[in-house]
Formats: structure tokens, sequence, C-alpha cells
């Protein structure tokens, strides 16, 4: 029997709802409060980096979340399901697996420094405890690298081992994984695959993330007939305009178009949108009638989530001891 309120219902009902905290995103107080503002508010799965400290400290917030849960009902929230933890891996090189470097010594000093104005994770600062990019807090939007009057700004890319990373994040015990994958990647897809299958009966969901490109419905069946049969349930999440929902409100067409384009193709699944999703993105689907039985199963929210509560997470790291949960006025706001 399927609880009313897990995450499965919730795909079934096309209500499913997603934090992405970013699969390269690894400042640890912040992920932590993300984690717990978004347990309280009825996310049914979190998303973070392949790292045991970041999969043990998000399991803690969710635990505080949980905690708190009868403070939520006496606030006028509803009983909440306890989300599932998901991490992203990638089968190749992806602008979601990087970060942002240059050395800072080497920038002008008429510079007006764009780059620090843009960051939309103030990954990027000049003062005098610390000049360049902050390593942790960058997600590799890569919004600096155009923008920077001479070039300066590179970044830097990796790809999980997944014999090493797969058994230590299954350890870890995580309820779900998605594949950032690309078209044409097929041979490099299978070689990830290889290492999480062994392990796929002990996962609620394995999620398949692709941005839209040519032959894109032909690559995504060639993915699901390599995984089948599948112990799990599937998701596929569409990729409209990665790291872009903070941007404004018109990136949210993007995600949409894509997701309409996999949800015709009737692949077996659900379908999810990410990338460019925002305030708008509900409103719209509802307007178009795809979040109706066999619709979109639900959204994803990145950059736009963590834009919603960077004031809130910048009071918190002025002081390094202070804790969301301790924080009455902040956590409800949050």
């Amino acid at each position: 029997m399927i609880d009313l309120l897990s995450p499965s219902r919730s795909l079934q009902a096309g209500t499913w709802f997603k934090l992405i905290c970013g699969a390269s995103y690894q400042h640890v107080p912040a992920i932590r409060s993300l984690a717990i503002a978004y347990s309280l508010a009825g996310a049914d799965c979190i998303d973070v980096a392949a790292d045991p400290a970041i999969i043990a400290t998000t399991q803690e917030a969710i635990a505080v979340a949980q905690a708190l849960h009868p403070q939520a009902r006496q606030k006028g929230y509803v009983p909440l399901p306890r989300p599932w933890l998901m991490v992203s891996l990638n089968d190749g090189e992806d602008p979601h697996f990087r970060k942002a470097e240059f050395p800072s010594h080497q920038c002008p000093s008429t510079c007006h420094r764009p780059c620090e104005t843009i960051c939309p994770a103030d990954a990027i600062r000049f003062t005098a405890l610390h000049s360049g990019v902050v390593d942790a807090l960058c997600y590799g939007c890569g919004r600096c690298i155009p923008i920077c009057p001479i070039a300066h700004i590179q970044t830097r890319s990796y790809v999980y081992a997944p014999e090493v990373v797969v058994p230590l994040v299954m350890q870890a015990g995580i309820e779900a994984i998605e594949i950032h994958t690309q078209v044409g990647r097929l041979t490099d897809f299978t070689r990830l695959w290889r290492s999480i299958q062994p392990y796929a009966a002990q996962l609620q969901l394995l999620a398949i993330s692709c941005a839209d490109g040519a032959d894109l419905i032909d690559y995504l069946w060639a993915i699901h007939d390599l995984i089948t049969p599948l112990p799990c349930r599937l998701l596929w999440q569409t990729d409209g305009r990665p790291m872009s929902g903070d941007i404004g409100d018109g990136t949210t067409r993007a995600c949409i178009k894509l997701g309409q384009k996999v949800l015709k193709a009737g692949l077996p699944g659900s379908v999810q949108l990410a990338g460019g999703t925002n305030r708008q993105t509900v409103e719209k689907l509802r307007e178009m009638n795809l979040l109706a039985s066999g619709g979109i199963a639900g959204i994803a929210y990145g950059s736009y989530a963590r834009s919603l509560l960077q004031p809130l997470l910048n009071s918190l790291m002025e002081d390094p001891t202070m804790r969301l949960e301790d924080q009455p006025h902040l956590l409800w706001q949050s």
C-alpha cells in the first residue's frame, strides 16, 4: 500500500517536488539549512552532491525537520513525508559538475568586477579574508565566464569514478540516484550504469537527467532499453535551460517545452521538469492542463530555490554557530 503522504504518491498524483542543492554545491552549512527548510515545505526529494559528508549533513537536516513537524502542525502546516535523499552522478563532462576559478592576483586593479555582481551564489569575493572563488559555494552556473572583461575565468570539471563513488554513496543510505547524461554518450552511460546496476534494488528511484538535442528521444529510448528491467521507479528529468531558474520568469518556457517533447514520446516512467523552473512554472502547467493524470509528474527547483533563501542563508553565515532550527524567526520565514 502506498502512503498517501509518500514521495511515491506525489509522483502518481502529479505533485512531486524536488529540491536541487547542486551536484557541485558543497557549502555544508547552507545545504543543511536548505534541506531543513525544504523538508518542512513538503519536498519529496532532496538532490545533493555525491559526497559522504554532504549526505550525512542532509540526513541530519531531514531528521531535524521531522522533529519539527509538531511545531509545523501548530502553525497550520499539514503533516509532511520524509523526502528521499538523492545524489547526482555524471557519465562525462557536464555543466552541473564544474567549478569556476581564476587567479585573482592577476585581476586589474581598475576592473569593476562584474563577476562578483553576477554570481548568484555569492561565491566570488574580493575581501581581506578571501579573494577569488569560494570553491564550496560555486555550483558551476558559468555566468561569470562570458562577463569577465579580460576572459580570465575558467572552469574545472570533474567526472566521478563510478566504481569508487557508487559503493560509498549506497553505504551512506541514499534512496535515489540521478544520472546526468547528454545525447550521444550511450557508451559512457553504460559504463556508469554497470556500476549502479548491482545496487538498483536498494533504490526507490532512478532519475535520468538530459538536456535537449538532436535525436534526444531515440537516445532516451536506448537508455530505457539498457536499464530495463528496473527494480525501482524511473523518472526522466528534462533539463530545459540548466541552472537558470533565478534569472527571470521567461526561463520556464524552455523547461516546459522540453517536458512536453519527452512526455509526448511516451517513455515508461514519470517526467519531471528542471532547468529554468521558477514561480511561473506551476501556473503555466496548469494553464496548459499538463498537471493532469498522465502529464508532468512534478518539478525540481534549484537555483530558484536557493535564491529565495539566499538572504536568510547570508544571515546565518554571519555567525557560524547559528543553526536554522534555533532561530524561529528565520526558520518559519524560510
